[in-house]
């Protein structure tokens, strides 16, 4: 294949995405309320999870994000930068991990899409999130939904992640205004033994997750070709989008801690049942549905943000021939990348229905979870490792940042990401069936990294094959 096609086909994607876009954009793909209450279900220790994380991870990981999205723009993000420093088939792995852990991502943000929007729906449906039929089926419909709204294009798909970005913002206002409200009230019940750190790697397992929670600054730059004035665009966005998320993390954390007790927390419906309770204690009962509602449009964004930005690698890596070229092909209509987003959306429905095996919704969110975490992570070894070899470059072309600035960043993530990839294998708390679980996530991760490793090598041959038979020709 020649070198030119995956240009000409990214020079018909539409530059549709603005500043407020890409703000908005980072905020819904960074602050998962969904995660909190998972996190926060290994306690009070979680504040410094949540602290280490974001000075040792978050700042580097908007260090790489900008520095490498200057030096190499253009569509792929990730794929695109790990290819350019370290070679195709690592570049090719980075984008392998990012898309499938999106495969096992997207599905847990649905479940808890249906476990938070039942509270919306009043109490009488609040126990329809343990209903496995009813999860799945309506699972299946919303994945389907968002799929053919992303086809239909980003002039379209962006404002499901706008109002997502605008629902997730209030939402976390409301839960963090009933926490202050709470102890300004009744004093805060959270004390500095509950936020002391054991060493517990099953409660530390959160760390990982923690990590997983702040990544998202990437996501824009994977749409590099659909940015506009992407130079100037990613670095005020990246700022704007990191300080908001960061600070509403943080708060909302806080706040699920003081109202909730750790053993009392629902991995699927930890959000509304603190607002709940807390609503309840301060007069305003009436504000847990209309809550339920504006974080359910947020966490449809939050799916919607993920499966379309997720979907251009497959369709990069389809132009590059590293899997079928049918991924490369753009809708003759809408300019967009729909076989890769159709492939996407089959694939997690069918993990989604093979992740009930064995397990109940509960149990079944938390294995997903964490076999996302592992796949996410591994894309920043390389981005992290990217910055430390481009400081460490005397002819490197001209950056974003100075080298020593690229070297502690580059160090910092990647010895923060190796920790919370590890750590990401001990089952959390909440796991009965750990004996299951740990198979879910060897059996997952290794299937996953060998299929990998088929994909390039056997589309790589042919790609090789199909390029000397051109230059015979």
């Amino acid at each position: 294949m020649s070198t030119t096609e995956p240009q000409n086909e990214t020079t018909q994607l539409k530059r549709i995405l603005g500043r407020w876009d890409l703000v908005l954009l980072f905020v819904v793909a960074i602050v998962n309320l969904n995660v909190v209450p998972s996190i926060s279900a290994s306690g009070g220790m979680t504040v410094w999870l949540w602290l280490i994380s974001l000075v040792f991870f978050f700042w580097p990981q908007g260090i790489a994000v900008v520095e490498l999205s200057h030096r190499y723009p253009g569509e792929g993000g990730i794929y695109l930068w790990t290819k350019k420093i370290f070679g195709d088939f690592h570049g090719f792995l980075s984008g392998w991990c990012y898309w499938t852990n999106n495969i096992f991502y997207v599905p847990t943000v649905v479940l808890i899409f249906l476990g938070i929007a039942v509270f919306a729906a009043g109490p009488s449906a609040v126990g329809l999130a343990n209903n496995q039929l009813f999860t799945l089926a309506t699972a299946l419909v919303l994945l389907v939904l968002l799929a053919a709204l992303n086809i239909v294009g980003l002039g379209v798909g962006k404002w499901v992640n706008n109002i997502g970005g605008i629902g997730t913002s209030i939402a976390s206002l409301i839960l963090i205004g009933l926490g202050v409200t709470m102890t300004h009230r009744f004093g805060v019940n959270l004390t500095w033994h509950d936020m002391r750190v054991p060493f517990d790697l099953n409660l530390l397992s959160a760390f990982g997750v923690v990590c997983f929670a702040l990544v998202g600054l990437e996501l824009a730059s994977i749409m590099g070709d659909e940015i506009r004035e992407p130079r100037k665009t990613v670095p005020f966005a990246v700022a704007w989008g990191g300080v908001i998320s960061g600070i509403l993390y943080i708060g909302c954390t806080l706040t699920l801690l003081i109202a909730v007790p750790r053993t009392e927390i629902s991995a699927l419906q930890g959000i509304p049942q603190a607002v709940s309770r807390m609503s309840d204690k301060v007069g305003v009962p009436w504000l847990v549905a209309p809550f339920a509602f504006v974080l359910s449009i947020s966490i449809a964004g939050i799916a919607s943000a993920w499966l379309s930005g997720s979907a251009r690698i497959p369709f990069v890596a389809g132009l590059d021939s590293y899997l079928p070229s049918a991924l490369g092909k753009l809708h003759p209509r809408f300019s967009t990348p729909y076989v890769a987003l159709i492939v996407q959306t089959g694939i997690s429905i069918l993990f989604l229905a093979t992740s009930f095996i064995g397990a109940q919704v509960k149990e079944a969110f938390q294995t997903l979870l964490n076999l996302a975490v592992v796949l996410q992570l591994v894309p920043f070894l390389y981005m992290f490792a990217a910055l430390t070899r481009l400081a460490s470059r005397d002819s490197a072309p001209a950056g974003y940042y100075s080298r020593t600035t690229l070297r502690i960043a580059g160090i910092s993530g990647f010895v923060v990401t190796c920790l919370g990839t590890a750590l990401a294998f001990f089952p959390p708390p909440d796991i009965t069936s750990k004996g299951i679980f740990e198979i879910k996530m060897w059996v997952g991760t290794i299937v996953l990294l060998a299929l990998a490793g088929f994909f390039f090598f056997v589309y790589g041959n042919r790609k090789t094959a199909a390029q000397v038979d051109a230059t015979g020709a």
